[in-house]
């Protein structure tokens, strides 16, 4: 489990002051054996609540947590004397400089913390006292990443979301950290990493603004600042890759991240991320089964046949669709009900989360239902989705794309819940 009982650990995960960041692999490994740990005592409902480089031990060629003192099972009941402000300023989590209990969610803040340290040399806070800190976590501008690789900067970036919400679990982070690729990016990526760098710096200044008071319009904003900063991860990542195979397609940027790509007479368009109103999504008296902070629109566009079909849209949803309070984006689809006599130019097509979207994810048979499961989009892990419109992009342009043989076309039952 690696949870750090050993007798003799042999040194502490910080490196000495003044000696470089840690290489890459380095870093890499450390993260990885403190995520599984993490992700061991999630699985107990244990909050370790003060995790910081001293508590990280060699031990056994593993990286191992120590010191439990603090730490606390994740459903006890909060009281005045539960230590709410005990731990390490600089490890802190801002729920918890607003006197919020500590979830697991505070322990992987931390762990994000320890990943800049890790890589930069320095946590991105440093104090030096106690007020100083206070207003940096909740308020202050994370520094922006120079050392770490795309896929290793979002889940970084990720973890040190202000909003607890938006933060990843230790195994979605431990999944990620396994696919960091050993050699760097060149030529056009390396690129176009960069230039993604700076939209997740300027995702990271607008998360700064929100605010640390636990009203539910500073929750929305700072998950939809989560959303926006995943977005455009997914985003480069789709657009890179079919770019990458059809170098003759014409491309057009968007707005928020959005773009067009054309070959031939196919366009396949991705929105940019907007944010969903919660009253047109949930209200007292049509409540939702879960909730929405974001949703965008990836369609696929051609000249209509002698059917009138012209193509598929689909829904991208930054929801918590799956688990309650874990937000991520989502890939759907939506249909008309077979007892309804319609003619669709777009099928299967996509909604926006609004009254008629939130009846197709509720109980009983309604005018629309969905059409494709409620899918993740896990950045990282993109194959399955890319090469899956990357195969419809090409039916498209060499006039290939039909209607689906059949509705829905993959069974959405059990993909979200109620």
């Amino acid at each position: 489990m690696g949870t750090g009982d050993a007798p003799r650990p042999e040194v502490a995960a910080r490196p000495p002051p003044g000696a470089r960041p840690a290489a890459l692999n380095e870093a890499v490994a450390i993260l990885s054996d403190v995520a599984q740990a993490l992700a061991d005592l999630k699985d107990h409902e244990i909050v370790h609540r003060d995790l910081k480089p001293e508590n990280i031990l060699l031990f056994g060629g593993r990286w191992c947590l120590a010191d439990f003192g603090i730490a606390r099972y994740a459903e006890a009941t909060t009281v005045r004397h539960t230590f709410k402000l005990h731990g390490t300023f600089a490890y802190m989590a801002p729920e918890r400089w607003n006197n919020q209990r500590a979830t697991s969610a505070s322990d992987i803040y931390a762990l994000g913390v320890l990943a800049y340290e890790l890589l930069e040399g320095t946590p991105p806070f440093t104090g030096p006292y106690e007020h100083d800190y206070h207003d940096q976590h909740l308020h202050g501008t994370v520094p922006p990443l120079t050392t770490a690789p795309p896929l290793l900067a979002a889940p970084i970036t990720e973890c040190l979301f202000r909003a607890p919400q938006g933060r990843p679990a230790a195994g979605n982070v431990l999944a990620r950290l396994g696919q960091i690729p050993t050699a760097p990016l060149s030529g056009g990526l390396a690129a176009l990493a960069q230039a993604n760098q700076g939209a997740v710096a300027r995702q990271a200044e607008a998360d700064r603004r929100v605010s640390a008071h636990a009203t539910e319009a500073d929750r929305r904003k700072a998950l939809f600042d989560a959303a926006t900063t995943s977005f455009s991860f997914i985003a480069d990542a789709v657009l890179t890759t079919l770019t990458t195979a059809a170098s003759s397609a014409e491309v057009r940027k968007g707005k928020q991240g959005g773009w067009n790509v054309r070959i031939n007479d196919a366009q396949l368009t991705l929105s940019g991320p907007r944010e969903t109103a919660p009253e047109v999504w949930s209200t007292i008296s049509t409540p939702a089964s879960f909730d929405v902070i974001a949703s965008a629109t990836l369609s696929l566009k051609v000249p209509a046949n002698y059917r009138g079909y012209e193509g598929r849209s689909h829904s991208l949803w930054y929801a918590d669709a799956q688990t309650k309070d874990q937000y991520r984006w989502f890939e759907t689809a939506f249909m008309d009900t077979p007892l309804r006599a319609t003619s669709r130019t777009m099928e299967p097509f996509a909604f926006d989360p609004q009254h008629e979207s939130r009846a197709a994810v509720g109980p009983g048979m309604m005018m629309h239902q969905v059409a494709w499961p409620f899918t993740p989009l896990v950045i990282g892990d993109l194959d399955e989705f890319i090469s899956r419109w990357a195969d419809w992009l090409a039916q498209a342009a060499t006039g290939r794309l039909a209607h689906p043989s059949r509705m829905p076309e993959r069974d959405p039952q059990g993909s979200w819940r109620r």
